[in-house]
């Protein structure tokens, strides 16, 4: 008698043959824009649920895909949330346009861009998600840190030409997380409904001085 051939049973440990049935769940939506998919469930999924109640299989079924899927392109749950941290700051393109432009109005351009992201809808909403779950989770708390210590801190440092450098960009960095937390999280006013610009004008000399002065 002729037996099932090989990788048809469950468990057998071989792929399926391509050609015949339909395939795996996670091998139809692996196509084009499937991560970009993924990471944009995630960053819903944080914003509406918060950290603890998001689940990878939330994520999948959100983006229409298997939970397969999304652990193949970002691993574990931690590494989807710092992945969707990363997206909207994007430090591969603020850090060189902070920092690459030169010493001179540095303060000015971080606090602008910061501010920036957090004024625009579409990364407030993420970004809310990360600080309030930062703020009573620890697995989420631990994964922002590393981000803004690996991802943003590290690379602005070694641009930094002054003693320090790491314990003054974390100074910075201290600066506009209080400030977001105080405006957008907690929203204590006036701080709450002060133009951007005002803010950055008032901000932008300390940021200059943590960056730059000896």
């Amino acid at each position: 008698m002729t037996g099932p051939e090989p990788g048809s049973e469950p468990g057998s440990g071989s792929a399926p043959r391509r050609g015949r049935g339909r395939p795996p769940a996670a091998e139809r939506a692996d196509g084009p824009g499937a991560r970009e998919r993924i990471l944009e469930a995630a960053r819903a999924e944080f914003s509406e649920r918060g950290y603890d109640r998001t689940s990878v299989r939330g994520i999948a079924k959100a983006a229409g895909v298997d939970a397969a899927l999304v652990h193949h392109y970002f691993g574990t749950k931690d590494e989807v949330f710092a992945a969707a941290v990363e997206v909207s700051f994007e430090p591969a393109l603020i850090v060189p346009a902070v920092i690459g432009p030169g010493p001179e109005g540095v303060g000015e351009r971080l606090a602008r861009y910061f501010l920036d992201v957090w004024e625009d809808p579409a990364t407030r909403a993420p970004l809310l998600a990360v600080i309030r779950s930062a703020l009573t989770h620890e697995a989420a708390a631990k994964v922002l840190r590393g981000f803004v210590l690996r991802r943003l801190l590290e690379r602005v440092a070694r641009d930094l030409d002054v003693p320090d450098p790491r314990l003054r960009a974390e100074l910075a960095a201290s600066h506009m997380i209080g400030i977001a937390v105080l405006r957008y999280v907690i929203q204590v006013e006036p701080l709450a409904s002060a133009e951007p610009e005002a803010i950055v004008e008032l901000v932008a000399p300390t940021l200059q001085r943590y960056l730059t002065e000896e």
